[in-house]
């Protein structure tokens, strides 16, 4: 296989595996606010992503830097044209980040509940901007011959893009109450299944349009024939109508396997009907980036895929083995609550 070839698949490889990962992070985020009823479930949540949420957040750097080494003019025109776009998002992933640290450092309620809608809007914000920022690659933005940005901030929003964020908002809400249901025990346990059967129709249905509208949009402004994008577009829908089925059926294994996949198709469909293209021009076609105008040199990519070859197995056993040692179910009664927030003890014994 040509080396562009192998690494523009493997960049769309990282980016599902980011997606993937992180969109069950984003999802339990999401929920916070929502579905625990008290300071122990919460915590809960908060420990069932604690140990694994920086690890995920990895495959973000790495697909970044595998942009910039493999693909530097698609780097340069996306950073320097999505430049507002990504403030924001780091914005958000900021806050949630700091989210994580911050509300345990006060004992009040008020401020661990600010610090709870904190990493609820850093997670939401997170699945809007990449869903944006990810459908308008293949929806086209405004390029000049020098291929650079010829637009502003608002040229990003269109129907179709808009309707993106909300389907990766939607998926990955609907991903996180399923891994919330590995995770999870008692009362909590059964709010998060209510949470997941109600996420399903609304997910799936969005998520199927999002997949269907790509298609079109692959065809309609990048030149492409319907075959193959619509292999990994029937696939995401399948996935999807499935996991739905199995979230009512009681199945929470399969059913966050299916919603796995559905995500990881979403991802493919995007970068199936990209290709061979990295970038639309919605000003003139032809000054749209290619992946051989884009790509490194043949040197530079060779030796990437060495070390590649050398690290991904490497990565990948490290977080197989942290979600292994951290895969029983949280159930809050490891968390320690501030004295402000602990229940009342009763009165002294009788004498």
């Amino acid at each position: 296989m040509d080396l562009q070839i192998l690494w523009f698949s493997l960049i769309a490889v990282l980016w599902s595996g980011y997606f993937l990962l992180e969109g069950f992070d984003f999802g339990v985020g999401m929920l916070l606010p929502f579905v625990p009823r008290n300071e122990s479930e919460r915590g809960a949540m908060f420990e069932s992503i604690g140990p694994v949420w920086d690890g995920n957040e990895v495959w973000l750097v790495v697909a970044g830097a595998a942009t910039f080494a493999a693909f530097p003019a698609w780097y340069a025109t996306m950073f320097s044209g999505f430049y507002l776009a990504l403030l924001l998002l780091l914005f958000f992933l900021i806050i949630r980040v700091v989210s994580f640290e911050w509300r345990e450092k006060g004992e009040s309620t008020r401020w661990r509940t600010a610090w709870l809608w904190a990493n609820a809007l850093g997670s939401t914000g997170i699945a809007l901007v990449w869903g944006i920022a990810l459908a308008n690659l293949i929806h086209g933005v405004p390029i000049n011959s020098n291929n650079d940005y010829d637009g502003n901030l608002v040229d990003l929003f269109t129907g179709y893009t808009v309707f993106a964020g909300i389907a990766f908002v939607l998926l990955f809400a609907f991903h996180g109450a399923n891994y919330l249901t590995l995770r999870t025990t008692g009362d909590l346990h059964e709010r998060v299944r209510t949470a997941a059967r109600r996420l399903a129709l609304p997910a799936t249905a969005v998520g199927a349009a999002f997949v269907i509208w790509t298609v079109v949009v692959a065809v309609d402004r990048n030149d492409k024939d319907v075959f193959p994008v619509v292999v990994p577009a029937a696939a995401g829908i399948a996935a999807l109508a499935v996991a739905a089925f199995l979230v009512y059926a009681g199945r929470s294994v399969l059913a966050f396997t299916m919603t796995a996949l559905g995500t990881v198709a979403a991802v493919a469909t995007l970068f199936t009907g990209l290709y061979p293209r990295v970038m639309v021009s919605s000003t003139d076609f032809s000054n749209s980036l290619d992946v051989p105008g884009a790509a490194s040199q043949h040197y530079t990519l060779a030796v990437m895929t060495v070390v590649a070859l050398i690290m991904l197995p490497i990565i990948l056993v490290y977080q197989s083995w942290s979600y292994y040692v951290f895969r029983a179910r949280v159930t809050g009664e490891g968390v320690q609550l501030p004295e402000a927030l602990a229940p009342p003890t009763g009165g002294s014994p009788a004498g």
